[in-house]
Formats: C-alpha cells, structure tokens, sequence
C-alpha cells in the first residue's frame, strides 16, 4: 500500500503546502499562534479551504502588524475592512480579531509566555492520536474545552470547543494525520 496524504487534503496546491508543511507540526512562536487561533475562528461556519485562500489578505490586514497595533483598531476601521472581497466579511469576526489581540495582550501581562501557556494545556507534548480515517475523528475533547472556557473568561471571540480544537490541530498540538500519511 502506497502512503498517500489525509483524506481531507484536496487536490489544491494551496491545501497541499498547508498540509504538508503547517498542520500538525508544532508552533511555538506566539505571533504565529495568535494568526491561527484566530483564522480557526474566522473558518467557523466555513471550509478550511476558504480561510486559506483569504490568509494573505488577513495578513496584510492584521497579522503583518503588531498585535498591540490590531487591539487599536476602531469599528470604523473594521467596518472598512468589510469592503475588502478577500476577507471574510462578516463584522462579528472581524471584531473578534481585535478583541482577540486585546485579551492575548492581557494574557501576555499575565503570564508572560502565551506560546508555553498554550502549551500547558498538552502538558507541553504533542498528543498524537491514532487517525485511521479523518472522517472518524474526534472534533473536540476534554482538553479544547477546557481551553474554549478559559480563553472565553480571559475575553476571547470565536473560540468555541471546535475551534480550539482545531487550532490546537493546525499548530501541532494534536497530531491527528491519518496513520498512513506520510506526514504523521
């Protein structure tokens, strides 16, 4: 038998470069962590596929800046963003993503290393669960609902057990390649 990539990868270039060169690889840097846990919460509703084809847009927008510069922005500022066609226009989202850079930045002053804070949740370990078919696997666990409810108190939009989960999937904290694929 051949090893072929997981059964949610599509045949997108695009997709494929994610897949084999981001998702499930551990992510410790904290400007990195913050661009994710927030595109996971744009997704919500959408395809994976859509918040990546729109990531370089987010970028320009948000992510190429300091969070301290994302907090201050105003309703105004992201109402305008909404005319941007490679956004996700959707207002609430694009609130959370300044409400986000809010409570990180709090979270920063709290407890000085997001990126090993994050980590604490996973006992700083990649947990690497046995993934024979995509479709099979979990969508959240004890763990990312643990984590949705102390984001939530902390301030955090968009951050529901699902979410979280799939953020903690994109940056590497759960290893939930299929058992076949190469990049397990």
């Amino acid at each position: 038998m051949t090893s072929q990539r997981c059964g949610w990868c599509s045949d997108d270039p695009l997709y494929i470069a994610y897949h084999d060169e981001e998702w499930g690889k551990p992510e410790y840097d904290e400007a990195r962590l913050f661009e994710m846990l927030c595109l996971e919460g744009q997704q919500a509703g959408l395809s994976w596929i859509t918040v990546l084809k729109k990531r370089e847009h987010y970028r320009a927008h948000f992510f190429q800046h300091p969070v301290a510069k994302i907090a201050e922005l105003t309703d105004d500022q992201l109402e305008h963003k909404l005319s941007d066609t490679g956004l996700i226009r959707h207002l609430g989202k694009l609130k959370a993503i300044r409400d986000n850079a809010i409570a990180w930045q709090q979270l920063k002053q709290d407890v000085d290393d997001v990126s090993a804070w994050l980590w604490a949740f996973v006992s700083h370990d990649v947990l690497n669960n046995d993934v024979i078919n995509y479709r099979e696997a979990t969508a959240q666990t004890e763990i990312s609902q643990t984590l949705s409810k102390t984001l939530k108190k902390r301030g955090f939009k968009f951050v529901g057990p699902t979410t979280c989960y799939a953020f903690m999937q994109a940056v590497g904290m759960v290893n939930d390649h299929e058992n076949h694929c190469p990049f397990k």
